[in-house]
């Protein structure tokens, strides 16, 4: 996992490129009746949502990705654990949702390419109230402990994970944050953050275990050099 375009970063905000062609992200097909069932697994390293294809990104980006999981990363009852930082800022979890480009056949053939894969990324922080959205996901995390478990969860609207505002993000090139790390990701990382009660946080930091049978926590990577990267704004950080 060397290389100059790993992921995640640390975003300075102040060196940041606003950039007016940054157009808000548009989602379709992201609200999914509870009659689709989605597949929800413990790998071991995070929780897993497997996505239908039917949910795409359909703007912002040059061309169209379409959806294929989502999975969380976070920290521990003694510290945070999201991926990316603002200003040497790390927030208590962050959601990850991965995109592969339409003009490839599949997830696997995406992958490898430039221009392969586009992932949504947005953190987490402990608010007042419970987030109904969080919970459809939250509430099954008792019966995949173990790695390998799995449970089918009703379908919601996936768009409730994320910001209601997709205008305000910053965008740059990097990678996976598990191996293998191909470099091949559009980041788009939005400013606004999603709130979850103190409860529902401790769900997600207390209830998995990893491949060890010891607690799953602490599972991000840390944040790797830019090494000249631009990191752009959709709107002026100043």
């Amino acid at each position: 996992c060397a290389g100059t375009m790993q992921s995640p970063i640390n975003i300075d905000t102040a060196k940041t490129i606003f950039s007016p062609q940054l157009r808000p992200i548009q989602l379709s097909g992201y609200s999914l009746p509870a009659s689709e069932k989605l597949k929800l697994r413990n790998n071991g390293h995070t929780v897993l949502l497997e996505l239908p294809e039917s949910l795409a990104i359909t703007g912002g980006y040059a061309q169209q990705y379409r959806a294929v999981q989502l999975h969380l990363h976070w920290g521990s009852p003694s510290g945070p654990g999201s991926e990316h930082t603002i200003n040497g800022h790390r927030f208590a979890a962050e959601i990850h949702v991965v995109h592969y480009n339409t003009k490839y056949d599949s997830f696997k053939e995406a992958m490898v390419h430039p221009d392969g894969l586009a992932v949504l990324g947005a953190f987490l922080e402990v608010g007042p109230r419970e987030n109904p959205y969080y919970q459809e996901i939250l509430q099954h995390l008792y019966n995949i402990q173990t790695e390998g478990k799995e449970v089918l969860v009703p379908g919601f609207n996936i768009a409730g994970l994320l910001p209601a505002n997709l205008k305000f993000y910053f965008h740059y090139n990097g990678s996976l944050t598990t191996p293998p790390c191909y470099q091949t990701v559009k980041w788009t990382v939005f400013n606004q953050t999603m709130l979850l009660s103190h409860n529902q946080m401790s769900m997600l930091v207390m209830n998995l275990r990893n491949d060890d049978n010891k607690p799953l926590q602490n599972n991000y990577r840390l944040v790797q050099d830019l090494h000249r990267r631009q990191v752009l704004a959709s709107f002026q950080t100043t």
